[in-house]
């Protein structure tokens, strides 16, 4: 059923506003704050240019093609075995486009190795829309302890209104991240910078977080201190844990929850994919459809350095992009979730939380 959307359509028109000149002209500060906090989008960047949001259609809101470390591709590019990495993207996202898929978030960034000149030769290859990502991860870059948030707000609003590294790429998506023990001084900064750059922009947030220890709690007191409109935020890896306590509460501030670490497993304690199947469940039993994504955090395997490794991450995931499509729906509809439950997920949802209120 997913495969018979429409085919993708890269390019598009701009984003339009309907707001009178005047108001852009007169407002100030916390004027012009709700006025931006109120915009909505009818197109979001793609690596291929700017798309509109009725053609994403099946989307997997949490994915990387490539991670490695910041600079990596150009002091030790040995390691990286680009072409590689290029060549399997190409299989395995031409595979998933057959089975429904049609756009990827691929949430890396700066310090993640991020190489968004590969997502757009894979893009144009494969069909699929590919959506890029401002931000940091948790290695937040050293010069960045000294600087204000609002100066790193500027560089984030930068490759999002500008461009990346000048290739012109936009990013459509801001990631940040906080783990294990919460939200380090650094990470603040990061956060701080982010909600700020969303303000400005409109783009929304995407968070990387440890659900055992509620650090997304943690992310949107400090988002909402800036201003930022929890419809504008995704809380990833919401599935690390079971804690539907936690899970409601953040529902509750007005966030998005991605369900996005499938198969899972792969840190100690954590739940596999059979359970956190039974997760996603019991969040649209409770009434949550609306506000949940579901993804993988899958990267290609020959992104990892050494046979061995990668041979791992195949066993880890055989089914790559399409373990969701393969395995986790599936069961949901043999659980009586239905396809219009299905698609309010796939593809309604991730076309929502672009286009905002």
């Amino acid at each position: 059923m997913w495969a018979e959307q429409k085919p993708p359509k890269h390019g598009g028109t701009t984003p339009h506003s309907d707001r009178p000149a005047c108001l852009v002209l007169k407002c100030l500060g916390d004027d012009l704050r709700q006025l931006l906090r109120g915009r909505t989008m009818s197109t979001v960047n793609t690596v291929l240019g700017p798309v509109d949001t009725s053609e994403l259609g099946f989307t997997l809101s949490h994915e990387h093609l490539a991670t490695n470390a910041a600079g990596i591709l150009k002091t030790f590019p040995e390691l990286v075995d680009r072409s590689g990495i290029i060549e399997q993207a190409n299989t395995t996202l031409k595979e998933a486009y057959r089975e429904g898929l049609r756009t990827i978030i691929d949430v890396s960034t700066i310090d993640l190795g991020r190489d968004v000149e590969m997502m757009r030769e894979v893009s144009k290859a494969t069909g699929v829309h590919i959506i890029a990502a401002t931000g940091n991860h948790l290695a937040v870059p050293r010069p960045f302890l000294d600087l204000a948030p609002e100066v790193i707000a500027d560089l984030y609003v930068r490759e999002i209104e500008v461009g990346i590294e000048g290739t012109g790429i936009k990013a459509g998506i801001i990631k940040v991240a906080s783990d294990e023990g919460g939200v380090t001084t650094a990470q603040e900064i990061v956060l701080r910078a982010a909600g700020q750059a969303q303000v400005r922009t409109g783009v929304p947030i995407s968070t990387h977080t440890w659900s055992p220890d509620r650090v997304g709690d943690e992310q949107v007191r400090i988002l909402m201190d800036e201003g930022v409109d929890m419809d504008r935020v995704y809380i990833g890896h919401s599935n690390d844990d079971m804690d539907m306590s936690y899970l409601i509460g953040l529902l509750e501030k007005g966030v998005w929850l991605g369900l996005d670490r499938f198969p899972g497993g792969r840190r100690p304690g954590t739940p596999f994919w059979e359970e956190r199947t039974q997760l996603a469940k019991q969040l649209i039993d409770a009434g949550h459809t609306n506000r949940i994504m579901l993804s993988h955090d899958h990267s290609v395997p020959k992104a990892r350095y050494g046979l061995a490794v990668q041979e791992d991450r195949v066993k880890y995931n055989p089914d790559g992009y399409n373990f969701i499509t393969r395995n986790v729906l599936p069961r949901l509809m043999d659980q009586g979730v239905s396809e219009d439950t299905i698609n309010q997920i796939m593809v309604e949802n991730p076309r929502r939380f672009f286009e905002g209120k």
